[in-house]
């Protein structure tokens, strides 16, 4: 009986404690709050900046804005509302004025901390190993030095000839849709994905993914931007660590598993790339020739950097195009005159060359505004700013998170800038400057009234591209 006694007394204190520990716990969570409310809107260093209530006291609403994918349009917005400064977070501030660029992203003087990019905020590969997009800085430096040969202007020499055969494989196929007189329903983001898609594929790993061919999409690709939604997603959970073990409760299964099925082709076909030792210069080449020395990649780290190959290399030109050729198609004007330019510089399709395409000033001029006003990367770069603060945009900052987006013609960077800027922005260059000139030069295009919308689209750090329809003519047609 009194061993009964004291194991109910025993019970009950457990009980109790428990009880305690619980009234505790939510009593200094209903403390913490208010006090926490107060200190981020009135007494944090940043408090000074202008921006949404909410968003100073929680990260999760910018979070938010990421996985409903309309953080570029409320950024915008934002900045039409605040100014130059937005502060989008506890301790995240996004920029607007061009002089940003430099202060954050520039090359900083020998003994200045640099702004490291928030590790938070970059979902790491399904290997757990860094690329070179989210490596630090010595792996970066390291990562880069081998792999710049791969993107030089000798390298886009010796791959000319690789361009040309897939844009002339798309003129081909487009050609292939015609009636008697014209392809009344082309959908061009389709197509220019199948062509950025193969090329990549042939530059990456020595083989394309048959889009083209096949008239269709290789099922990596079909997939790609449900893996990058499921990086969205993923930082919420990499933000708040505590929160990991939900991840298979609030992220769509089916998400998570299309991110691993495309981090592992790419891994297969980077693998029987290096086994197969050809010698044909491409991206893998330069990496197979300096494999035994100091700088070398190490087999996780190339796993990591072939499914960036891919959707850096493919992606973001393929959706540049697609804007490229909405917006002329907008402004009849802008179309007719760059039609013009180039059928007058070329009489015959073989004279299309790098070097010659390059003198034309009013396709580089719609290229150039286009990457304005439809970036591949319409989202957000965070950087850290260092230790002990720094200056930017002529105000002291100190230490923390801050970002820039950008809203006005002098803050144009669409390679990024400084170090980290794009590696392969001379091939993009090339491909959508010798994409665009064939695709002129062949055919007149005009927008189906269904796709006069089109570019309103939500974001996942890369674009979500509908259908981009087109009734497609041949070139000097009376049609349109």
């Amino acid at each position: 009986m009194a061993a009964e006694d004291d194991s109910a007394l025993w019970v009950s204190t457990i009980f109790s404690t428990l009880q305690a520990m619980a009234i505790a716990c939510l009593a200094s969570l209903c403390l913490y709050y208010p006090c926490w409310v107060v200190y981020t809107l009135f007494l944090h260093p940043l408090s000074v900046y202008p921006g949404p209530k909410l968003a100073a006291i929680t990260p999760l609403v910018h979070l938010l804005w990421d996985i409903q994918g309309k953080q570029h349009a409320v950024m915008k917005d934002l900045h039409d509302k605040y100014g130059d400064v937005v502060r989008i977070a506890p301790n995240a501030l996004c920029y607007r004025a061009s002089s940003a660029w430099k202060d954050i992203y520039g090359h900083r003087k020998r003994g200045q901390p640099v702004f490291l990019k928030d590790p938070s905020l970059y979902a790491p590969t399904p290997n757990g190993v860094n690329a070179i997009i989210t490596a630090n800085e010595e792996d970066h430096t390291r990562m880069r030095r081998l792999l710049t040969h791969a993107f030089s202007n000798k390298a886009l020499l010796e791959q000319e000839s690789l361009l040309h055969a897939y844009a002339d494989m798309l003129i081909d196929k487009l050609a292939g849709l015609m009636g008697d007189h014209c392809a009344p329903v082309v959908d061009m983001t389709r197509w220019f994905n199948f062509t950025t898609f193969d090329l990549i594929g042939d530059l990456a790993f020595g083989e394309p993914f048959d889009c083209l061919t096949n008239n269709q999409y290789h099922w990596w690709v079909m997939i790609i931007l449900d893996a990058v939604k499921a990086s969205a997603y993923l930082k919420v959970f990499f933000f708040y660590p505590i929160l990991l073990p939900l991840l298979a409760l609030l992220v769509p299964k089916h998400l998570l598993q299309k991110r691993e099925d495309s981090f592992a082709l790419s891994v297969e076909k980077m693998r029987r790339r290096l086994k197969s030792g050809t010698t044909r210069p491409d991206f893998t080449s330069y990496i197979i020739k300096h494999s035994k020395d100091g700088r070398s990649l190490t087999p996780e780290e190339i796993d990591a950097n072939a499914a960036v190959f891919v959707l850096a290399g493919s992606e973001t030109t393929a959706a540049l195009l697609s804007g490229c050729v909405y917006y002329l198609l907008r402004y009849r004007d802008k179309y007719l005159r760059l039609a013009k330019e180039i059928r007058g510089a070329f009489n015959k399709p073989s004279d299309i060359k790098l070097a010659a395409i390059t003198e034309l000033p009013y396709l580089n001029a719609v290229l150039t505004e286009t990457l304005r006003i439809y970036p591949p990367i319409p989202s957000m770069l965070p950087r850290i700013v260092p230790d002990g603060g720094a200056y930017i945009d002529g105000e002291f900052v100190p230490a923390g998170s801050a970002r820039f987006i950008d809203d006005n013609k002098e803050a144009f960077q669409p390679f990024s800038y400084g170090p980290r800027n794009c590696l392969g922005q001379h091939l993009a260059n090339a491909e959508m400057r010798l994409i665009m000139t064939k695709l002129l030069w062949h055919f007149d295009l005009d927008l189906l009234e269904e796709c006069r919308n089109w570019s309103v689209q939500k974001t996942y750090s890369l674009w979500s591209r509908p259908a981009l329809n087109v009734a497609l003519y041949r070139a000097g047609s009376d049609n349109i």
